[in-house]
């Protein structure tokens, strides 16, 4: 399929391009991607994005690159963040939630409500609103997400989709999850193959990493989901990262 650069995708469109990449490498995900549109970008945080990152860097050069730090993180995700950085020599764009809504949430509930009221309004300050901020000044973004990763959420997660829970108006957000068919033994097979750094926290049964007081090691066979907010049901087990799974799993 030809298309012009920058053009206005319709679901008609993403639907036909779902079709056609469904069952493509990462790669050619990514190649497609990054050749298509100028203003895309990484979301950076954890061993999936990484594998992303250095596929990309291997297709193109000055590849944009976010993460956000919700201030709760743990200090070998800091310093995973940094190493990615100097070993690729890339720019991460450093997000950060609005302090005035951090204080004012902190003050009037406690560090920990989100133990009590569930983690969504925490989250929605220190996630949600700052990507939707970042969100807004691209046309596209490509995450890490796999269907295997919360089969409550995830398990229909397609590679290329409109991402309508960050689209507004007319504009169509392009959202691309090139991993969505990998299982996590193959990201940590290319990570061991080809060198890519990954967060420490891994080596101490760490699975998924999220927020320092979140986010937990998990038993030896036991689901990687299980592990963040372990308090709350597998169906609520999602930041709003991917805020359109959520909306999907309840039509």
């Amino acid at each position: 399929m030809t298309l012009i650069k920058d053009i206005t995708f319709t679901q008609a469109d993403i639907a036909k391009l779902e079709a056609e990449y469904a069952n493509k490498r990462p790669q050619e995900i990514l190649a497609f991607a990054l050749k298509q549109f100028d203003n895309i970008t990484i979301s950076f945080s954890g061993a999936e994005d990484v594998v992303l990152i250095d596929m990309a860097a291997k297709i193109k050069r000055n590849i944009q690159i976010f993460s956000i730090d919700t201030g709760r993180l743990h200090p070998e995700t800091y310093q995973f963040i940094d190493k990615v950085r100097k070993q690729y020599r890339v720019k991460i764009d450093v997000i950060f939630p609005d302090a005035a809504e951090v204080e004012g949430l902190v003050k009037e509930k406690g560090l920990f409500s989100f133990y009590k009221d569930g983690h969504k309004e925490c989250c929605g300050i220190r996630k949600v609103k700052p990507l939707r901020r970042k969100l807004a000044t691209v046309d596209a973004w490509i995450t890490g997400q796999r269907k295997d990763q919360n089969p409550a959420t995830r398990a229909t997660v397609p590679v290329i989709q409109i991402d309508s829970a960050f689209s507004s108006g007319d504009r169509n957000l392009i959202k691309f999850n090139p991993l969505a068919n990998w299982t996590s033994a193959q990201v940590w097979q290319y990570i061991h193959a080809n060198e890519v750094p990954y967060n420490e926290l891994h080596n101490q049964g760490f699975i998924s990493i999220g927020c320092q007081p979140c986010t937990r090691a998990v038993l030896p066979n036991q689901h990687e989901r299980l592990g963040r907010w372990w308090w709350e049901n597998a169906a609520d087990k999602e930041c709003g990262f991917h805020e359109i799974n959520l909306i999907s799993n309840n039509n």
